[in-house]
């Protein structure tokens, strides 16, 4: 494993950055592609299918269990959590062409205004070329989304909604980047969901929804206990 600390913005909001995780992720890849086709999150903002993983999808199940331990203590060292809880596991596959996408789909995103709500990101494969970006909205100037700045950051976005087409792929006149993160093979990231973010989908990207092909990723969220 080779771990690196980053921090993007005014905030210095850490990033984790750990590569050679697992050291091999044929066999995972191999799990998701049984569990496949992976169904459209109904209510979800995600820009392509996801399958959610359950006690029930054994290796699966118990693949992403073990990452999560794994992660811990850079968990731990960089977010000063002792102790957390698992909220949810999915494998994930973008699949949405860029003319389709929803105006939330368009705009870098937050996953929850709770500072111990924490992403947990493994890149599989299928990714070249991509990966995850951080933003300022420029509005605003928020980085990081919380219970006192939401409103104020969703009003911002669904005004500057129309102007946006496409996946976010660097700074425009809404959103400036802060921050990137390149997709690699077995690499993990982990960010707390209230800092804005959103996929680096180049046009180039294989928009497959086959587990062998496209842009596979394990999202897992955690939170942390008081």
């Amino acid at each position: 494993m080779n771990p690196r600390l980053l921090r993007f913005g005014d905030a210095q909001s850490p990033v984790v950055v750990v590569d050679d995780m697992l050291g091999n992720v044929s066999d995972v890849i191999e799990m998701a592609a049984a569990l496949a086709p992976f169904p459209v999150p109904a209510g979800s903002h995600y820009p392509g299918v996801r399958r959610v993983l359950t006690e029930g999808d054994d290796a699966a199940f118990a693949y992403a269990t073990a990452l999560v331990e794994a992660a811990a203590p850079f968990i731990g060292g960089a977010f000063d959590v002792e102790r957390f809880d698992w909220v949810e596991g999915s494998f994930s596959i973008v699949t949405a062409a860029p003319d389709t996408l929803t105006p939330a789909q368009r705009a870098p995103h937050f996953d929850a205004t709770d500072p111990g709500y924490l992403a947990i990101l493994h890149y599989l494969g299928g990714g070249d070329g991509s990966g995850t970006a951080f933003y300022r909205q420029r509005a605003t100037g928020i980085e990081v989304v919380d219970d006192r700045n939401a409103a104020r950051f969703i009003a911002a976005a669904r005004a500057d909604s129309a102007g946006l087409a496409g996946y976010t792929n660097g700074s425009n006149a809404a959103f400036e980047q802060i921050g990137a993160v390149e997709a690699r093979p077995d690499r993990l990231l982990i960010y707390r969901g209230s800092l804005l973010h959103s996929g680096i989908i180049p046009a180039t990207l294989p928009l497959s929804a086959d587990p062998r092909v496209g842009r596979l990723t394990a999202n897992i969220f955690v939170r942390a206990r008081s």
